[in-house]
């Protein structure tokens, strides 16, 4: 669903710069919104109550993290933060490298999570977790994003630096 909302949403926005929208004139700055886009879906997990149960919520993702981390009901909530500061930096231009970057690291930070939920018996929104075989490769993807999202603010104001 995750990998959806991020090429649906990334589409919607190089629409828009095919349409002459300026912002969106690049598939790189298309797809850090839409990876943006997605992190705001993915953290609203992070702090949705117990009781709801047609999507992941926050003690789904507590059931994530691997036994190893303490305190993973505060690391849930911490990440959380962490990708909306993540979502807001991607669409700002002049944050959008550190963003890219944070971003890539706290993604491979999360991958032991994401292994966990995939080999244990953890459940998000009532259906089975995915995949080993399918979160590898959308975390790499993430990251891949996020890292590309990153070089294009390191390349724009490179080309606007004076010589």
């Amino acid at each position: 669903m995750t990998v959806i909302v991020l090429l649906v949403a990334t589409l919607a926005f190089r629409s828009l710069g095919a349409l002459g929208v300026a912002r969106f004139a690049t598939w790189r700055v298309s797809a850090a919104h839409g990876l943006a886009v997605m992190l705001v879906m993915t953290a609203g997990a992070h702090f949705v109550p117990a009781s709801v149960t047609f999507m992941p919520n926050h003690a789904d993702m507590v059931a994530m993290v691997p036994p190893f981390v303490p305190f993973p009901a505060l690391v849930v909530i911490l990440t959380g933060v962490l990708e909306l500061a993540g979502a807001a930096g991607l669409v700002l231009e002049r944050t959008r490298r550190a963003a890219g970057i944070c971003l890539a690291l706290l993604f491979v930070a999360m991958l032991p999570a994401n292994v966990h939920a995939a080999l244990s018996d953890v459940t998000l929104g009532g259906e089975p977790a995915t995949p080993l075989w399918q979160r590898v490769p959308e975390q790499v993807l993430y990251i891949a994003i996020a890292l590309w999202a990153a070089s294009e603010a390191r390349v724009r104001s490179l080309a606007r630096s004076p010589r």
